[in-house]
């Protein structure tokens, strides 16, 4: 189920989002986040939503304006599921609730600044969901061995 974030899920948010930000493949941050800092992160977004079974986060999103002013009406967003969640379309049910959050906010359009051409599995859900792929970055993302991969900014068009 997903629900809006409280700030009693900080420690478990936190491990949750640190272990994409250690697996250096998805996430352009490099430092994990204290459950104190976690907390003020997820609470500092437009909306953060998080998948809970029981008392146990599986999975959450940030949703958040991409830009200000004029271009404010683009939003961005980023998930991060378990690893021992994975497989079962959590990520799907999280971008689909961040979709209906955004419009639900006023934005217009949802944009990926950096998908990971390595991440076969954002890409794929993506794909399906009707995201655009606006172009390919060369060597946009460092890896955490030091080499570059693609990345491929997506959007949506809200509805």
């Amino acid at each position: 189920m997903i629900i809006p974030y409280q700030s009693q899920y900080a420690a478990q948010a936190a491990q949750v989002w640190n272990e994409v930000v250690r697996a250096g493949n998805a996430f352009p941050q490099e430092s994990c986040l204290t459950p104190a800092e976690a907390d003020a992160f997820f609470l500092s977004q437009s909306y953060t939503g998080i998948w809970v079974e029981g008392a146990t986060v599986c999975g959450l999103y940030i949703l958040h304006p991409n830009n200000v002013g004029r271009c404010g009406h683009i939003c961005n967003a980023s998930y991060a599921v378990a690893s021992a969640a994975r497989g079962r379309h959590i990520g799907e049910a999280l971008v689909r609730h961040c979709l209906q959050q955004a419009m639900a906010l006023g934005f217009r359009i949802l944009q990926f600044n950096a998908v990971v051409a390595t991440n076969t599995a954002a890409l794929a859900l993506y794909q399906k969901l009707g995201f655009t792929k606006m172009a390919v970055i060369p060597g946009g993302f460092r890896m955490p061995d030091g080499s570059f991969a693609d990345i491929i900014p997506h959007y949506i068009t809200l509805s």
